[in-house]
């Protein structure tokens, strides 16, 4: 292979930017967007293109209740209050994560109790039970990257105990465990269908649930006056709140909605090629195992690889830096190459070492420090992450990409 490019030789990927453009702006999404411009822009209740999303998602995932937000922070937060969380419930999380998943817990009044990763980067099972206490009322997992958790053993561990079990599936749009979609396998999930997901409406969020209480409360939470009005039935202790409700709204957007409505009814397609495109990178980076190795995925998991995080310097054989072999491959043209920063430990982050600053109110006790969780922090230092193309046309620019990465790693001594 020829010099690399950060020592001065070529470039491997000459394309202009953006190499990973999403979402695909289609006719089909225009022409969805235009329609949607023309019939309402804000809707109050459920009817128009928000109940026709919400079907489509419960019918995919044969769940009871979904109710679209403004965002997947959001969807988190409901799926919290849905579940009447609040003050010395005990919560245990994923410490590595996009922080996201927890934050909202502290809005709630509830305790974030972290637990470590497994070498899937995923809360691991194995580690639940020595963290639950009389106080433990909860477990919510992350997909993180679209892999999917162990669920069989993290539901068998909260049906034992008598633990709800949520899932932040923001990652994981049509991902699978032992044939079963994420998101069905607890008592309450939700989405992002943030700007860069793989179903996206630029903003917006799906909380879904088949506990019809959960889903009363979720409506009373975000969804104040005419949709309480008109879901909630009459007879219900809680209908009485039905117009004020609990004074928030989070309501989505019809203009963001019409777009991830096209993007959800083709998933599954999408979902084939990145599947495609995957079993390409495997394929090609074969025997590079010591310095750039494939994430490791749980048997009979079908992930949706709503991004590809890979393993750098897994064997520890090398002497450079994962910032400097980002800084090669960037050179070498793979500008959509990027370590997640942004998602990391939340050990490592200011709000859970010491959050008092930011919630004065709040009476929950913890302070975690660094070093607590080291599967995490060492899973997270060893990332690199790509996107997952979607069309079969971007296979030119996969296989430059796939070109690039072999040969920073194949020159990988010239980088000492």
């Amino acid at each position: 292979m020829s010099k690399l490019a950060i020592l001065g030789g070529p470039k491997t990927v000459l394309n202009a930017p953006p190499h990973f453009p999403w979402p695909i702006i289609t006719k089909e999404v225009e022409k969805a967007v235009i329609k949607q411009l023309h019939e309402s822009v804000s809707i109050y209740n459920r009817s128009g293109i928000i109940a026709d999303f919400e079907d489509d998602f419960r019918s995919y995932h044969k769940i009871k209740h979904a109710l679209l937000t403004s965002s997947g922070t959001a969807a988190l937060h409901t799926m919290y209050v849905a579940a009447n969380m609040g003050e010395e419930d005990e919560i245990i999380c994923p410490a590595y994560t996009f922080y996201a998943t927890v934050t909202p817990i502290l809005q709630t009044g509830a305790i974030p109790v972290l637990c470590d990763a497994d070498e899937t980067g995923n809360i691991d099972p194995n580690k639940i039970e020595q963290l639950i206490t009389p106080h433990t009322k909860a477990v919510v997992v992350t997909h993180m990257w679209g892999i999917p958790c162990q669920m069989d053993k993290i539901a068998a561990i909260c049906k034992k105990h008598k633990l709800l079990l949520f899932e932040d599936c923001s990652h994981a749009h049509g991902a699978r465990y032992q044939d079963k979609l994420v998101g069905t396998w607890g008592d309450a999930a939700a989405w992002s269908l943030q700007g860069q997901k793989i179903v996206t409406g630029g903003e917006g969020g799906v909380f879904a649930t088949d506990n019809t209480e959960f889903y009363i409360r979720a409506l009373l939470f975000g969804h104040y006056n005419k949709r309480c009005v008109q879901e909630i039935p009459k007879e219900h202790p809680l209908a009485k709140y039905a117009i004020s409700g609990m004074g928030l709204k989070l309501r989505s957007h019809p203009l963001a909605v019409a777009i991830a409505k096209v993007l959800f009814k083709h998933l599954d397609d999408i979902l084939l090629q990145k599947r495609k495109y995957i079993s390409m990178f495997k394929k090609e980076l074969k025997g590079l195992e010591d310095f750039i190795s494939m994430p490791v995925i749980p048997n009979k998991a079908s992930p949706s690889w709503y991004a590809l995080t890979l393993t750098y310097n897994k064997s520890g054989k090398s002497k450079v830096p994962v910032e400097r072999f980002l800084k090669a491959l960037q050179a070498e043209g793979c500008l959509e190459a990027d370590i997640p920063n942004s998602t990391c430990p939340l050990n490592l982050m200011p709000l859970f070492q010491d959050p008092s600053h930011l919630y004065s109110n709040y009476k929950g006790k913890f302070a975690y420090k660094p070093g607590q969780f080291p599967v995490a922090e060492k899973f997270s230092q060893t990332r690199i992450k790509f996107p997952v193309w979607t069309r079969s046309k971007d296979i030119s620019i996969v296989k430059k990409y796939i070109k690039a990465i072999r040969k920073v790693v194949i020159n990988l001594k010239e980088l000492e």
